[in-house]
């Protein structure tokens, strides 16, 4: 008999011809698939353990987080719950069945872990507060980068409030520690160049993607790195960087705002450009042979247009800064 899981893999393929093309109706298809998987992962483990012992949320994270997935996503994604932290062995039985299943349906796990199959991912409201007190009262590279990866999150099922409430925690640390802002500028502040003085895009030179320009790295991060800042500094919880260009203040960020329609023309393009891709780590390199001459220069445009946000904010930024 079929399992639920491969049930769900077969209908997302199916649907996935008629939205491939758009980055909406894709993401959303994303959304409703990954939805069904860890319903299915919910009634199997209420099956072996009973019901859940407290109220919880189960959210996504990274390009899932952010509704910016491409045809090909791996998983990123935690818990909170309510109540003790003895419940903490039913949530990790559930996130270990929700990872499982999300691998069946076809997203592979996250290399560095960030899945509510992990403890660091799966906490209760109460230690959520204390993880995030303690990233941002740490300030290292590993644990802003920890702290910026849960930032760019939403709930997929249960209350938002949950994920609410840690970020209004979060901004309030921020704004009583203002020079954290310099530290997470220096925690994105390298950025893989694509573009050589003389105009010429710059490949991978070495191993199995020679050739290829990886886009996540240096054509997307850019972007994403740019408006995860000024959405920290205004205290925008909505993680989707498109949303977060619409809800920035018109009126301070005028400069920025333009550069809205570059990212969705990003957008559109790695989904044309990639749409042929087999796997997650195909949609992220791009050939260059594969493209037109017309195409690598709106490649290059792109790339050059995200590094002039991330200058501009962090310029915006610095300044500021320097008065606190």
């Amino acid at each position: 008999m079929v399992s639920r899981y491969k049930a769900i893999k077969k209908w997302r393929y199916e649907k996935m011809k008629d939205v491939c093309t758009n980055h909406f109706e894709l993401n959303a298809l994303h959304d409703e698939v990954m939805k069904r998987t860890v319903h299915e992962s919910i009634r199997k483990v209420e099956g072996e353990w009973g019901c859940a012992p407290a109220p919880f949320a189960f959210f996504l994270m990274g390009s899932a987080g952010r509704f910016e997935q491409s045809i090909w996503s791996d998983q990123d994604h935690g818990i909170i719950y309510q109540g003790e932290m003895k419940h903490q062995s039913y949530f990790l039985a559930l996130g270990e069945e929700i990872k499982n299943g999300l691998v069946e349906v076809g997203y592979e796990e996250c290399d560095g872990k960030v899945m509510s199959s992990n403890p660091l991912w799966c906490q209760s409201r109460i230690d959520w507060k204390g993880q995030i007190m303690s990233w941002l009262e740490e300030a290292s590279w590993q644990s802003l980068r920890h702290f910026s990866t849960f930032f760019d999150s939403r709930v997929l099922i249960g209350s938002d409030d949950y994920l609410e409430e840690l970020k209004q925690c979060a901004f309030l640390i921020i704004r009583e520690n203002p020079r954290l802002y310099k530290r997470f500028i220096d925690n994105v502040d390298f950025i893989k160049k694509g573009v050589g003085v003389f105009g010429q895009l710059l490949p991978e030179l070495h191993g199995e993607q020679s050739g290829s320009i990886h886009l996540k790295k240096t054509v997307f991060f850019p972007y994403v790195n740019a408006l995860r800042l000024l959405a920290l500094k205004e205290e925008i919880t909505s993680p989707s960087t498109l949303s977060r260009f619409e809800t920035l203040p018109e009126q301070m960020y005028v400069l920025i705002g333009k550069y809205e329609q570059d990212f969705m023309k990003l957008l559109a393009f790695r989904l044309r450009s990639r749409k042929d891709a087999r796997n997650y780590k195909e949609v992220h390199h791009i050939p260059l042979h594969t493209l037109t001459k017309e195409e690598k220069h709106e490649l290059k445009l792109l790339m050059k247009t995200g590094y002039k946000l991330f200058s501009e904010t962090k310029a915006i930024l610095e300044k500021e800064c320097s008065t606190w």
